[in-house]
């Protein structure tokens, strides 16, 4: 049972308090002499001795939460796994921690609070650390995503929701890369290789190649951005799809032939990092 519960070496104290859980820590009732049979569970001593303290049968989950906020008694010291992940899994799981922390300053008084945490209320706080801590493929999109109930999903819902909105963009955005491609091989042949013709019309003009990218961002749905620096230059020009704050200043935006090139490159290597060939 010890090895069910105990913290690894290098372990955050709540991604251990989360493993408990997944364990069966609330299913194990354990009065103060049995908790202190455990012996070192956490590897940090003040958690360990508080986890036996109180002498009536309680939950193993109930002495583990209550054990580290007389441990750590401020919301402050207590910090999730730092750093981005890396997958939609270990997004949701980080989620799930998130809620943990929260559960450690709940009132062990009050029986309508949750004890699981994946029905633990999502709070704006909650997610936007989430978003933060994304990678920058899913940051974007994620930030955009809007909750249109009045009651905060809980932490399960949410990840229901991030799971089926996952599934979708990785369908739409293979789409919209391939039809990308295409509309930029065609601009690129249509500019750079047609002979000039002759005409009398002189308000016929060439298709633009911001409105390519709108039309192709419009109708296949995700909003992303491809970046590219072109050389010399400290910032890059967004040169995938707009996000709805850059749409204005795109209309008044005119690329030159050197960013149109570095454009379709620019997709063509964001179609080899999904499989597909531009």
């Amino acid at each position: 049972m010890r090895k069910d519960f105990s913290c690894l070496p290098g372990e955050h104290i709540i991604t251990w308090l989360l493993c408990c859980w997944d364990n069966g820590a609330s299913t194990l009732e354990l009065e103060g002499r049995e908790a202190k049979q455990l012996g070192s569970l956490s590897r940090e001593g003040g958690v360990d001795k508080a986890i036996g303290k109180k002498a009536q049968a309680l939950s193993l989950w109930r002495r583990l939460l209550s054990s580290v906020r007389e441990r750590y008694p401020f919301r402050e010291d207590v910090v999730c796994r730092p750093g981005k992940w890396t997958t939609m899994e270990r997004g949701i799981q980080y989620q799930r921690e998130l809620a943990v922390r929260e559960m450690v300053y709940y009132d062990p008084d009050n029986a309508q609070l949750p004890t699981d945490p994946d029905e633990v209320q999502c709070t704006w706080p909650m997610w936007w650390k989430f978003v933060w801590s994304a990678p920058s493929s899913y940051a974007n999109s994620l930030a955009v995503i809007d909750w249109k109930s009045e009651e905060a999903p809980t932490v399960d819902e949410v990840a229901g929701r991030i799971q089926q909105y996952e599934e979708s963009l990785s369908s739409s955005l293979i789409s919209a890369v391939e039809k990308l491609s295409r509309e930029f091989q065609q601009f690129r042949e249509d500019r750079f290789y047609s002979p000039p013709v002759q005409t009398h019309i002189s308000a016929v003009r060439r298709p633009d190649v911001k409105n390519v990218l709108y039309t192709a961002a419009r109708e296949n749905g995700p909003t992303w951005s491809l970046w590219q620096k072109a050389p010399g230059e400290t910032r890059g020009r967004p040169l995938g799809f707009w996000s709805r704050g850059y749409r204005g200043s795109e209309a008044r935006y005119t690329p030159t032939e050197k960013e149109i090139l570095a454009a379709y490159e620019g997709v063509r290597a964001a179609s080899e990092v999904i499989g597909t060939e531009a």
